[in-house]
Formats: C-alpha cells, structure tokens, sequence
C-alpha cells in the first residue's frame, strides 16, 4: 500500500514540475524588440537581423517595432514601462548614454530604469578632415589646432550627439581647441565637409567611409584604442598625437527592470549564439562594425561607467542637449 502510495506521489510530483517547467518555459509567444529610432539606420538594420536570429532559433517570431522620437526616448520609454518578463526589448546604441548624460528630464531612469541583456556590436568612427584644410596626419592638424586654438572648426550631428562626444573627448586628449558647428544630422555635415565649410568631422563608417574611398575627404584614424578590423589601414588616433584616446559605437538590448536574473541571463546567451552566426559577422563587417558579445553583468557595467564618464566631459566642455 505504501509502496503504491509512493509512486502515486512521485507520478504527482512529476507532472507538478513538468506544468511548471512548461509554464516558465521561455519563449512560449511571440517577442518585439522595440527600436526606438526610424527604419533604415543601423539600429534598425542591426535590430532587424538580431529579431530574424533569434526568431529562428527559438521557432517563435520576433518582431521589430520602430518607435521613434525624442532621440530614441520614446521607444525607450515604452520597455522601461513594460512587463519584465522577456517578452519587450529594446535595441539601442552608445547614444543611449551619452543622451542620458546631458538629459535631465528623461521619461525613465537610464540606470535602474532598465536590465542589461547584451552588447551586439561595436566599432570605431573615423576622424576625417576637409580635402581643403591640407593636412596628411593627425600631427599635422593637431599642430595647426595649436597655432591658432579655435579657428579651425568641427561638425557634429547635433549637441549631444555622440560625434560631438567623441570630437571633444579628442580635443581633451591632444590637447587643442576648435570650433563646434552643430548640424541636423549628419548628411549636411558631411556635405559641408566635402564643401570645405567643415575642417573636421568625426564620423561613423557608415556616415563617411564611401567619401573617404572616393577621396572626397581624407581619413587620418580611428578613433577606437587598438586597429580596428572593420577598417584595416587605418590607424588609431591614440597612437598619433591622442595618447589614450578611446571612442567606439556600441549596439545592444535592454529589458524592463527588475527583470528575473534566469530571464536575463536566457537572453543573454541566446543573443550571443546569434552574433556567432557566419551571417551576421557578415553584416556587421559592412556596418563598419563587428560583433561583441558581452555577460550580463560587463554590459551593465559597462553602461554605468559609460554615463558617468560623459557627464564629466560635458560637464567639463559644457556640453547641453539642444
């Protein structure tokens, strides 16, 4: 009798665990990934790849959503409002906190207001100069920026903007000053600089590497510490005339807070079984860009020291958001 009881117990036991395995199982419906910025940029393009990824591992869909507006506030807003149960992302970049820098008034807290899942990809921007200006190397144009601090000026895509960062990350670094001229974007940047209205801008591959091939403008470096594969040929600013010099893109998701650590650390792994895939090392290489897969735990790291870090240089160039 009790050995019958015994196994009637266990057999309850057992399908007990089972219904809650099934019940947790992950993913068991479809999952949007909420891109907070219009089609067609390369959060849009990386975001899109990353869902059709992980959409085929799991045999359950995943969806993008473009949300823009606000600098990818909005979008962002809406995840870090939503249920932290796996099934809202969002999939954003390094401007995520240098806009968390100079932004006050965010909709949400860009620290405890989201769950670091993954870094995607990263990869460096590209210091160029105005065919016009008629320098060759980084030594040249840092020296010119001596003799006259000032009259030489930069382009960005806007205040804020990480371009804007970076450029003035370099100028604390090689120890000169010019002129900031904030754009709407960076297209017209660009143009200008092909014009020779901008002397220098600092650009990511996307936005400027086809110039630098057609000899539109000249490339002096790259503005990550090390050579960067995606744009072999180019050598790191930091080794000519920028000592420590460090400014690379980033690419990843983020959930909502307070999100379950087995959830998160799912995801995780998840993601990074994708970004091994021949596919998307492919795409990236054409972004400029290449994969990067990080734990948890050095994302999260890595955001906070991020946005600590840009506070202090826009409180030291008096950076605002426009």
């Amino acid at each position: 009798m009790k050995s019958k009881l015994a196994i009637v117990l266990a057999a309850i036991l057992s399908l007990t665990a089972a219904a809650a395995f099934a019940q947790h199982a992950f993913p068991s419906k479809p999952v949007t990934i909420v891109v907070p910025y219009p089609p067609g940029g390369s959060n849009d393009v990386f975001g899109r790849a990353l869902a059709k990824g992980l959409s085929d591992l799991w045999k359950i869909p995943v969806i993008v959503d473009n949300r823009p507006g606000a600098g990818g506030s909005i979008g962002a807003g809406i995840v870090s409002r939503a249920a932290p149960d796996g099934y809202t992302l969002c999939f954003l970049s390094s401007s995520f906190t240098t806009n968390a820098a100079v932004q006050p008034n965010l909709p949400f807290d860009p620290i405890n207001g989201f769950t670091p899942i993954a870094m995607v990809a990263k990869g460096p921007m590209i210091l160029t100069v105005s065919n016009k200006l008629g320098v060759a190397s980084t030594l040249e144009l840092f020296a010119m920026a001596r003799k006259d601090p000032g009259k030489l000026n930069y382009g960005s895509s806007g205040l804020g903007s990480t371009n804007h960062f970076a450029t003035e990350l370099l100028m604390e670094a090689a120890g000169i000053k010019m002129t900031h001229i904030p754009y709407k974007g960076m297209s017209p940047a660009v143009t200008d600089e092909i014009a020779g209205n901008v002397d220098v801008l600092v650009a990511s591959a996307p936005s400027i590497y086809e110039q630098v091939k057609a000899g539109r403008v000249r490339a002096l470096g790259v503005t990550s510490l090390a050579p960067s594969k995606v744009l072999p040929g180019l050598v790191p600013v930091a080794q000519m005339g920028a000592p420590g010099y460090n400014f690379e893109l980033w690419w990843g998701v983020l959930a909502p807070p307070k999100m379950p650590s087995d959830v998160a650390a799912l995801l995780n792994a998840d993601v990074n079984r994708v970004l091994a895939l021949p596919e998307m090392k492919e795409l990236f290489q054409r972004e400029g860009a290449e994969p990067a897969p990080m734990s948890v735990t050095e994302f999260s790291d890595t955001i906070g020291r991020e946005i600590a870090g840009w506070k202090k240089v826009a409180a030291t160039a008096h950076i605002q958001a426009e």
